[in-house]
């Protein structure tokens, strides 16, 4: 690969969060710095997916600086940790590097890395050697030292390097020579770097990480730290402060007062944004409601979360019955009891959706890792609430964008529990991508749309959530319903899906076969009671 663009940075992420969860045990037991809290993998691997799913609600065809940015984006938001925080410098390091560019050569690769190095050290208020820090920096500095700006060499030489400085950290820390490991975070960062080198150069990288045992630089080899010694859930800090508190903050803050200001209340403070005004705060305190009041005063926190340390302890004991479960929200008893039938744990939000309710969903499904499904975007923002606590209380949650329950359907069909979990949640979110969503509406006020004027009582015909028919009430929803399968199936398709609802007439479903029979007999149609309020039909096209 001779440059890097919008798909290859798919196809990292992908691979990023795959190798994170292949090697997030290992990484987590030889956390030893600067707590023994056994986290550091769990912590990488959460950001990593808050990352690729916001990457996988931009569009495909954008450019790599534009899906570098969502990947920062998505980091920042979804921080988990001190190691969380640094991840996602980085990748907004690499983000400013290559903006507005269509794709990135070895020489952008050289200033993304440079740049990452900058940030992430930024972000750390004491930096110590023999972190991720200096792994990062080795990694760097390899790229800028390359003498070609062939991006496969580039991109070998920094993971090579990378992997070399790994080696050498328990070298530079004492407490990572007596525990005879590496620095955790730095073993992630290589992880990432691997993961680079074998989508650029389509080989797999040589076994660079070292494993949990490396010698004392003094001729002794320690031993990995034992599960049972992890006696706090801090990633660092003293152990005189009681609560976490994180939150995310728009506005144009001044960083370093904010800084000040969190650091009379507590210690490990970080205060980073992603480049475009989204901030995300975290402080280790006992006055939860100054540290909060400190962001108040500076712009609009949001997404507030805070943890008790000894809670998290307490919570350490298993609390997961199973690995994988997929929840759905979906309006209407008939789509809630098909999606149920299919194996999901179903929410019927309404009106008065409540990220406390979305949240006891999620949590109740016990589950490790949980895929949501969304029938309406108009959910976004309690769901992301609901998603940010149940991932800092240790879950790991993604949603897949789906925009109405046909593409949350074509997402589920495709579901594969033996799947890797990464893998799978790419494969429903391609099924959704490739669901085309059209619904009948009866309008409930009068409104301009792309088609003309519509009153109050015409029936809509609405595609990817757009007017593009307009009929008056009078007329037969299902002459309505058939002229917008029609078109869209203008540009083909194999599967066509209804979901008939609480207002949709008698035989609707009858009509639209015998329809499809005469037009377009190669398709399949596939109906069902939705029962939902305000559509009359929804239907997709696969």
């Amino acid at each position: 690969m001779r440059a890097l663009d919008a798909v290859a940075v798919r196809q990292w992420a992908d691979a990023c969060v795959r190798s994170l969860d292949a090697n997030r045990e290992d990484i987590d037991r030889i956390n030893v710095f600067p707590v023994p809290d056994g986290d550091t993998g769990t912590n990488l691997l959460q950001t990593m997916r808050s990352a690729l799913d916001d990457l996988l609600r931009t569009p495909a065809d954008e450019n790599v600086g534009t899906a570098l940015a969502a990947l920062a984006r998505g980091a920042l938001a979804g921080a988990r940790g001190n190691s969380g925080v640094i991840l996602s410098q980085v990748l907004r390091g690499l983000a400013e590097a290559a903006q507005g560019a269509s794709t990135a050569g070895g020489s952008s690769l050289r200033r993304a890395l440079l740049r990452a190095d900058e940030l992430a050290t930024a972000a750390v208020s004491a930096p110590v050697p023999g972190t991720v820090l200096t792994v990062l920096h080795a990694a760097a500095e390899a790229a800028r030292d390359c003498g070609s700006d062939d991006l496969g060499e580039v991109v070998t030489a920094a993971a090579g390097a990378g992997a070399v400085a790994l080696a050498d950290t328990p070298r530079q820390l004492a407490v990572l020579a007596r525990a005879g490991v590496v620095d955790a975070g730095g073993r992630g960062l290589v992880v990432l770097l691997d993961a680079l080198v074998n989508v650029v150069t389509g080989r797999a990288p040589e076994p660079t990480v070292p494993g949990p045992a490396v010698p004392d630089p003094v001729g002794a080899v320690g031993a990995t730290v034992p599960r049972d010694a992890l006696t706090t859930a801090r990633e660092a800090g003293s152990a005189d402060y009681e609560y976490e508190v994180m939150y995310l903050l728009d506005g144009d803050p001044d960083a370093e007062l904010l800084k000040v200001s969190l650091g009379a209340l507590g210690d490990c403070v970080s205060v980073v944004g992603d480049g475009a005004g989204l901030w995300t705060v975290h402080v280790h305190c006992n006055d939860v409601g100054a540290a909060i009041e400190a962001g108040i005063a500076v712009g609009r926190p949001h997404r507030i979360t805070v943890s008790r340390f000894a809670d998290q302890i307490a919570a350490a004991a298993p609390r997961f019955v199973r690995d994988r479960a997929i929840v759905a929200l979906v309006d209407g008893p008939g789509a809630a009891e098909l999606f149920r039938s299919e194996g999901a744990a179903v929410l019927e939000p309404g009106d008065g959706v409540t990220a406390a309710d979305l949240l006891a969903v999620i949590v109740g499904t016990r589950a490790r890792q949980v895929t949501v499904l969304p029938g309406d975007p108009a959910w976004r923002e309690p769901l992301d609430e609901a998603v940010a606590q149940a991932v800092a209380a240790g879950q790991d949650v993604v949603v897949v964008p789906t925009f109405s329950p046909v593409q949350a359907l074509a997402a589920l069909a495709v579901h594969s529990p033996t799947r890797r979990a990464g893998d799978d949640v790419v494969a429903m979110a391609e099924a959704a991508a490739a669901t085309r969503r059209g619904e009948v509406a009866v309008s409930g006020r009068e409104a301009i749309t792309w088609v003309g004027r519509c009153e109050p009582g015409d029936l809509l015909g609405m595609l990817d959530g757009e007017v593009v028919l307009i009929a008056p009430g009078g007329e037969d929803v299902g002459d309505l319903a058939c002229r917008l399968v029609d078109r869209m199936l203008a540009s083909g398709g194999e599967l066509v899906t209804v979901l008939l609802g609480r207002g949709a007439p008698a035989g609707l479903e009858l009509v639209l076969e015998d329809h499809l029979r005469v037009t377009h007999p190669e398709v399949e149609l596939a109906a069902y009671q939705g029962g939902q309020a305000d559509a009359l039909v929804v239907v997709g096209v696969e």
